[in-house]
């Protein structure tokens, strides 16, 4: 299966967060998922999660990358991404900024207007992580498209609800 790897600048300003969503909905409409099927919503929830991070939190320009599986060829006016390629039938979202600082969940107040941006990508993606790149760092998120919503495959750094055990969450 051959896995299209396009990428996205960011520059440091909030309004990019919405380019970035509208961005990745295109390409996954290029693929043939529908905006509003399930796996299209979540990985759009994150794209807008991990955008915001980097361009709230760092103050540096990022590079938004998604490897989607099923593709056969790279539009002429994407670029490519060196291989990190996700197993198949994974769809991976990447973000990479210039802030070397490492992302701390956080367990955000009742009336906090932010700081769940973390454990929403923690309860959502499959795996997510990250890693030193360059000055930077890269925060990735991966989902399998053959996983039913809510069940988790092998475990890397996120695990669910794993990280906020005792916190309470609700969904209004």
């Amino acid at each position: 299966m051959q896995v299209l790897q396009v990428q996205l600048e960011i520059r440091p300003d909030p309004t990019e967060v919405g380019r970035a969503r509208r961005w990745a909905r295109s390409r996954l409409a290029g693929l043939g998922i529908a905006a509003d099927e399930p796996l299209a919503e979540t990985l759009i929830l994150l794209v807008s999660e991990l955008v915001t991070n980097a361009v709230v939190h760092t103050g540096h320009a990022a590079v938004l990358r998604l490897s989607l599986p099923g593709a056969t060829a790279v539009p002429p006016a994407e670029a490519a991404v060196p291989p990190a390629a996700p197993a198949a039938g994974t769809v991976r979202v990447e973000v990479a900024d210039g802030s070397s600082r490492a992302p701390v969940p956080r367990c955000a107040g009742s009336d906090a207007t932010g700081g769940r941006g973390l454990a929403l990508v923690d309860c959502l993606a499959d795996r997510w992580g990250w890693s030193p790149e360059g000055a930077g760092k890269s925060i990735w998120c991966e989902l399998d498209r053959c996983a039913r919503p809510g069940q988790s495959a092998a475990v890397e750094y996120g695990s669910g609800l794993s990280a906020y055990e005792g916190f309470a969450f609700e969904a209004v």
